[in-house]
């Protein structure tokens, strides 16, 4: 059977990672072609959180303003609140997201983007019209169904579910990004580590209007604990603002081994009435759905010409809001490499460092991700609800708090401890924008890592550190502010330098003529292309100002040198062509 057509990059799913990679790749002008076994895309909210790298990305496309209309912005997102039920007592709250005050400043001085809530059927549209008006092709109701590659292609057997016909579709690389249950991931026998179906949940969408519990307390998540009315006695529900605040989706747990139940619409009517705590409210229901809990991740994500990504790489819960985060940034990392190897610019060898940049981020995410549900123990212990299997008993500990005693001072301050302590899921900034990649696509510079001077996982840290993104600085552009991020990415190399640099930006131009590049330069300076409007770049570039800094189309620093020297033509020379696997 001869192939059906042919293209440059066959995409298997239009989630986060598919859709985001087909975007990325028509803006670098490489044809793709998208097939899902679907008829449209997301149905149900599903993934939201969406953080400042991903919304980087979203810039980057072009299509962050697009985001922002249709998403809850961060400063409606802060309260994360511990309650009996939404119309009950309250526990406690955490500021979340970064909008503590003390909190605010890491996040507006860590990007030039804020991050949102945007429910996933929200923003694969977007995705995806950003994708078509640059010539990505969508393939809906066509379900893959396996391959075969070679070392010039990739050749998969395609299915039409409306006319039943198979055909084939050659491409030179193939992306798995076909979700949790990848069969991409199982042709190509990927390997994992960990385990899946720890745990069942249930999920809720639903119509109702909670304005008069919610509206001056807003959040995104809510969490509501009703000892006794659950499998295991603990009743830990989740009621999630899809939309403010009249659409919800409810996430409530089922016991695993009793497998998926059939959730009918009067049960989780009352589902939904239990943990809101009115009965009297109207509920319309407009789906549900089961899932499970995993903890896995693939320890090789990419096998020839084939590579995976999101869902099919790191199976985790929502935790953090890791998912689509991470999928787009899969899509990010990968992209632009294989922009530059189907033209011509880079050796086939530029791919091998996806493996060995985005693997370990699969690792973290999901290791992350879990641990965050465990660290709902301590807000269960302070409020005495391990203690014993009695559900009356469990809601008398509840109360204890209240008393005038030694020990009720105590059950206090475990409890305000223990919420305090969910900013490893809530605030984990870290977690988000400090990944920093060791790999052939990046020079050393022969300094050691950075060492944290935080928690690593709840502070981002700028460094210029080779491997690590681009630090954002707000620099002068004719008196009007401009981010470095906005001076690099859009599918090319930049190269940074300062009063001085000349040479750098002689050598980065030659070099760009000689391989076909556009590497753009950017000289920062009085009376230079941009000025260091607060003299913050001077301190956030790590090196002097004839120095340099070489950074991917993806933000992340791939060569510097802290000043020009003898050399400079052939140390930034040999730099790019190891880069780009021509060395």
């Amino acid at each position: 059977m001869d192939p059906k057509y042919e293209t440059d990059v066959l995409i298997v799913g239009s989630g986060p990672a598919g859709s985001s990679a087909s975007a990325l790749l028509s803006s670098y002008g490489i044809r793709n072609v998208v097939a899902t076994k679907y008829n449209w895309l997301a149905n149900t909210p599903r993934a939201h959180i969406t953080n400042q790298r991903t919304m980087e990305v979203f810039r980057d496309l072009g299509i962050e303003d697009e985001v922002k209309e249709k998403a809850v912005p961060q400063d409606w997102m802060g309260n994360n609140l511990f309650c009996t039920s939404i119309a009950g007592e309250e526990l406690g709250r955490l500021h979340s997201w970064g909008t503590h005050p003390k909190r605010w400043a890491d996040y507006t001085l860590a990007s030039p983007t804020t991050m949102c809530d945007i429910p996933q059927d929200l923003v694969e549209p977007i995705l995806v019209g950003a994708g078509a008006r640059r010539g990505s092709k969508y393939q809906f109701d066509k379900e893959y169904l396996g391959l075969e590659q070679d070392d010039k292609g990739v050749t998969a057997l395609i299915k039409d579910r409306l006319s039943g016909e198979e055909f084939k579709v050659r491409a030179q690389y193939l992306i798995g990004a076909d979700g949790g249950n990848s069969k991409v991931a199982q042709d190509i026998d990927l390997p994992y580590q960990g385990q899946m179906g720890v745990g069942g949940s249930m999920n809720i969408v639903c119509k109702m209007d909670l304005s008069k519990y919610v509206a001056h307390r807003p959040s995104v998540l809510y969490w509501v604990v009703q000892p006794g009315s659950d499998v295991g006695g603990i009743g830990m529900g989740l009621v999630r603002m899809v939309r403010p605040w009249n659409k919800w989706l409810i996430v409530w747990g089922y016991d695993i081994n009793d497998g998926a139940p059939d959730v009918s619409d009067a049960m989780a009517k009352d589902i939904v009435h239990n943990l809101v705590g009115d009965a009297t409210i109207p509920i319309e229901i407009e789906s549900t759905s089961t899932w499970t809990v995993n903890h896995c991740y693939a320890t090789t994500i990419q096998s020839g010409r084939v590579f995976c990504m999101g869902d099919a790489i790191h199976r985790h819960p929502p935790s953090n809001g890791l998912g689509s985060n991470t999928s787009i940034q899969d899509a990010f990392n990968l992209a632009w490499k294989l922009a530059l190897v189907l033209k011509g610019q880079a050796a086939p060898s530029l791919l091998d460092s996806y493996q060995a940049e985005r693997a370990p981020i699969a690792e973290q995410v999901v290791n992350r991700a879990n641990k965050s549900i465990a660290e709902f123990a301590p807000i269960f212990d302070a409020l005495g609800l391990t203690d014993t299997s009695d559900p009356k008993q469990m809601k008398a500990n509840m109360a204890k708090r209240k008393e005038v005693t030694p020990a009720a001072g105590q059950q206090r301050e475990a409890l305000r401890k223990s919420i305090l302590f969910k900013s490893y899921e809530f605030n984990c900034h870290g977690v988000e924008m400090n990944q920093r990649y060791v790999s052939g696509a990046i020079i050393p510079d022969g300094t050691p890592e950075p060492a944290y001077t935080r928690d690593a996982e709840l502070y981002y840290q700028a460094t210029t550190w080779p491997g690590a993104r681009l630090p954002h600085v707000w620099l002068g552009d004719n008196g009007h502010k401009i981010s470095t991020l906005d001076l690099a990415g859009r599918g090319k190399f930049t190269l940074f330098t300062g009063i001085g640099g000349e040479l750098w930006i002689e050598v980065a131009r030659a070099l760009g003529e000689a391989l076909g590049m556009d590497i753009r330069t950017v000289q920062i300076g009085p009376g230079r292309d941009y000025t260091d409007l607060y003299g913050e770049w001077a301190e956030a570039r790590e090196v002097q100002d004839t120095g340099c800094l070489l950074i991917r189309p993806d933000f992340h620093v791939a060569y510097r040198s802290k000043s020009v020297t003898s050399s400079a033509k052939d140390d930034l020379e040999q730099a790019l062509l190891k880069i780009l696997g021509k060395l």
